[in-house]
């Protein structure tokens, strides 16, 4: 057990800062440098670098309290980013709940318009859908998502052959999205990490060990050219070590 005692709250860092605080304020300076949203990279792995047991299954990690640390999050952005198998896996709403705050604009990419017209995402009475897709994706599944609420947006595919996630966050900053937060899957943390997206990242990681889809794959890049954190921070909630970092982007 990493952490035995249960605590009234989380740990402050040894600033006298919360990881909120450290999350806020790296979102307003990076608000501050550009016009590109401002991207925070979350997500929850086991101790040997996994997402997920298998894939295709919904492996929750995190305990509650972590969880609920990710609502607080996801009320601090505008727009909330994930992969078009997330959805077919988890149906997820992409609301905040736990907490009081704003609910996120979904944000679905989808090369080949996967998404499924009956996703719980097109239940949201708050915001539309984007489902950033490829430029030969189905023009029938487009029809069919735009009648379910969604708003299709076309990209060029990147030289990995994915929808260009930095063009995305151009078409986003367009619709007015001036803060995004990314929680994966495995694909899209690759690419945000490898392309150099995201201004900081906040991992959970639990004491589990899972064997299964690790979070992040090649990034190939040269050593010196590796994704890193700086000014980095981290909280215990409960057994679960939450930590906080700046990321350098391109």
């Amino acid at each position: 057990m990493i952490r035995g005692a249960v605590q009234d709250e989380m740990d402050a860092a040894e600033d006298g800062r919360t990881l909120v605080d450290h999350v806020r304020a790296t979102l307003d300076a990076a608000r501050s440098r550009g016009s590109a949203p401002a991207v925070t990279l979350t997500y929850a792995q086991s101790l040997d670098g996994c997402i997920s047991a298998a894939p295709g299954v919904t492996t929750p990690i995190s305990n509650r309290r972590s969880r609920t640390f990710s609502h607080r999050l996801r009320a601090m952005h505008d727009a909330i980013l994930v992969g078009v198998n997330t959805v077919l896996v988890d149906d997820p709403q992409l609301t905040v709940r736990e907490v009081d705050g704003g609910h996120p604009r979904p944000v679905v990419v989808d090369s080949r318009l996967r998404t499924p017209p009956t996703a719980r995402l097109f239940r949201r009475e708050d915001a539309r859908p984007i489902v950033a897709t490829s430029e030969t994706a189905s023009p029938r599944r487009e029809a069919e998502l735009t009648a379910a609420g969604a708003e299709v947006r076309r990209i060029p595919l990147d030289a990995h052959g994915g929808v260009d996630l930095a063009r995305t966050l151009e078409v986003l900053a367009g619709e007015g999205i001036a803060s995004l937060m990314i929680e994966g899957g495995a694909g899209i943390i690759t690419s945000v990490l490898r392309d150099r997206l995201a201004d900081q990242l906040v991992l959970t990681i639990s004491p589990v060990l899972l064997g299964g889809v690790r979070a992040v794959g090649s990034l190939g890049a040269a050593t010196d050219r590796r994704p890193r954190l700086e000014n980095i921070h981290r909280e215990f909630v409960d057994e679960d070590l939450l930590v906080q970092g700046e990321l350098e982007r391109e």
